[in-house]
């Protein structure tokens, strides 16, 4: 692995983190392409850069995570779920799922037919909940547990928290942010978790991947969660669910 790779790691990243298209996926199907063998680092790697992409959030919404203790606790309470999911089956994702093509496959072809059903079938509700300071706390608790289905990858944490709360009439706009809120701790932790276990074991070169991965997700990240936001207010998601199916499709003859 190199800077080039580092770089389109984190492009890769940036793009898919806050898309409904699985950034795990993508990144373990770009090493596919760019023939990156999937060692310890690289799947350490995949992990960490992520943060670059969660520091992006902290940019475009520092006022509503440092200042508004309502977001900051229900964000707290959706992320305890998705803790104690990823704690528990920490060693088996990382061993038998991550890095592995055909999950990663399988995951985005069922997830891409059921986000098109999905939003086929939905109706927004004229009483859908407009502020995320009105969201429940087991609505909340309920959204945590549909991001923890994200720990298979492929899967798309931000699809499994948009589409869960939309099921709990919350507004597309406002399960979107707070899918990007919720995004912090969740990411913050996983990476966190894996470097104390793995930091000891990098040696100079493998940290300035590292660093140039980071620095390249934040920056593509910016302006992935703006067109995002801009997105919603006039599309379904249906579009990403058809990129799925295909992505999903491509890979799947390439790999046979």
């Amino acid at each position: 692995m190199n800077i080039l790779h580092a770089i389109i790691f984190g492009i890769v990243e940036g793009v898919s983190e806050f898309l409904p298209i699985s950034s795990t996926g993508h990144l373990i199907l770009t090493a596919q392409i760019l023939n990156v063998s999937q060692s310890d680092f690289l799947k350490s790697f995949e992990i960490a850069i992520q943060l670059g992409a969660i520091f992006s959030v902290f940019v475009l919404y520092f006022k509503s995570l440092l200042v508004n203790f309502n977001i900051i606790k229900k964000v707290i309470i959706a992320f305890i779920p998705t803790a104690i999911i990823g704690i528990i089956f920490y060693k088996v994702v990382k061993r038998f799922l991550l890095g592995n093509s055909h999950v990663v496959i399988w995951s985005l072809l069922i997830g891409g037919i059921f986000l098109i059903v999905f939003e086929l079938l939905h109706r927004e509700k004229a009483d859908a909940i407009e502020n995320v300071t009105n969201i429940s706390y087991s609505q909340i608790i309920l959204i945590g547990l549909f991001q923890s289905i994200a720990i298979i990858p492929g899967v798309s944490r931000s699809a499994a928290t948009i589409i869960g709360g939309l099921l709990l009439g919350i507004k597309r706009k406002t399960i979107v942010e707070f899918s990007f809120f919720l995004a912090v701790p969740t990411m913050l932790a996983a990476t966190m978790l894996d470097l104390s276990k793995n930091v000891n074991s990098f040696d100079n070169n493998q940290f300035v991947l590292l660093l140039v991965g980071f620095i390249t997700s934040f920056i593509v990240a910016l302006l992935a969660i703006k067109f995002l936001v801009a997105f919603i207010q006039r599309h379904s998601f249906i579009g990403f669910g058809v990129y799925r199916i295909l992505i999903a499709l491509l890979f799947f003859f390439l790999v046979h």
